[in-house]
This record gives structure tokens, sequence and C-alpha cells, in this order.
């Protein structure tokens, strides 16, 4: 009995200790990261539903999203997925609104303690026709974040501080503007940080759908590995 009670113990410490060894990811994103239920904080807005609009994605269960797949597949565990749907890395969004509140600028804090941190934005930056501005790397004022540019810098500045130990990965997706593809590698160059340009990915409404969602998964994987 007591050698059994010593076994128990053994297992439990080391599945313990397995998951304690299991690195952590975050996620900072907009609409294509999304998923109710599953971002942090619960106001944020989504684009995935448990309950999905059938004419804007096929995208039903959360195991379907890119990120979950590529975390379970990986052996990752999550630990937080702070995306917001409609989200402008800098502060100015559609028809010229302030989106100083939801931009990734001003969520970029709040990712929790990860060992690898995956930013997927500047998608509506492209498609809301925000102002590009200067690629700057230093002294930013909060009139250059509003511009994608220098709000673009600031950040991969700021979050490579913020984030010591963190490993930083950058998502470029299909069919952005030129300029801010260009933008988003040159800084990323700048500050050292890796980038996966996605190819040809599968989508309805403009968002990845199942395909699409597999498609990203399997295209980080491959850059990363």
């Amino acid at each position: 009995m007591y050698r059994k009670f010593i076994l128990s113990l053994f297992m439990i410490a080391s599945v313990a200790a397995f998951a304690q060894s299991r690195k952590s990811v975050s996620i900072l994103g907009d609409s294509y990261s999304t998923y109710e239920g599953y971002i942090e904080p619960s106001s944020n807005w989504t684009w995935y539903f448990a309950q999905p609009r059938v004419e804007t994605t096929d995208v039903n269960d959360v195991k379907q999203t890119w990120w979950h797949q590529f975390i379970k597949n990986n052996g990752y565990k999550l630990e937080k997925n702070n995306s917001y749907s409609g989200s402008t890395v800098c502060y100015t969004g559609y028809d010229g609104a302030d989106y100083t509140n939801i931009s990734f600028v001003s969520r970029m804090d709040n990712l929790g303690s990860p060992d690898l941190i995956l930013i997927f934005g500047a998608t509506n930056d492209s498609w809301a026709n925000v102002p590009l501005g200067d690629l700057i790397y230093e002294n930013w004022t909060p009139e250059d974040l509003k511009s994608f540019n220098p709000a673009l810098t600031y950040m991969l500045d700021h979050m490579s501080n913020r984030y010591i130990n963190a490993e930083i990965v950058y998502l470029i997706n299909n069919g952005l503007k030129d300029e801010v593809t260009n933008s988003i590698k040159e800084a990323c160059n700048h500050y050292g940080i890796r980038y996966v340009e996605l190819k040809d990915i599968d989508k309805t409404a403009g968002h990845p759908n199942q395909h699409g969602m597999t498609q990203i998964a399997d295209q980080l994987t491959k850059a990363l590995k």
C-alpha cells in the first residue's frame, strides 16, 4: 500500500512538472484570433462565435482556430489571448475614428508572462487606410501613434523591453497593402523579431475559414521549426 501511495505521488508530481515545463503562448491580435469565451478581457469584440454566422464563417469550434491548433499541436499552453475584432495597431481606426483604447499599442501590456508572443495585426490598419507615417525608432509622441508606422515601431520597441525573456513572432497576413507588409518586415528586422509571412490563406468574408485556420497553424509551425 505504501509503495502504491509513493508511486501515485510520483506520478502526480511528474504530471505537474510536465505541465509547468510546457512553454506558454500569448496572442495579441484582431478578429482573426478571436473566439467567443476565449479572449481576455471578455469585453473585447469578437468575430468567431460558438454559434457562428454561417454567411461569414464555417468556424464553429474553438479547436478550429489557428492559435488553438498551433498551441495543441506543438505542446504549448495558452497564457492569454488578448485579441479584439476590428482593432488597429495605431490609434486611428475606420473612417478616422479614435481607436486609442482598443489599439494594439494600448493592449500590449496585458499579455501575462508568456514564453512566446504571437502578434497578428495590421489587417485593419491596411483595410481602414489609416495614415502610414514614417518608421521612427525613438522619441514617439501621442500624435505619432495615430499613424501605423510609428505605432508599429513603438509597439515592437516597447514589447521587446517589456517581455524581456519572451520570443516575439509577428504574423503578417496575406493581402495587405505592399507598404504595410514592407513596413512590418523592416521594423521586425530592425528589432531582431522573427516574422512569418502567410501565403494564400483561404478566407470567407475576408476572414480565415476552417481551411484557412489550419493553413495559418501549419505555416506558423513550419516557419518556427
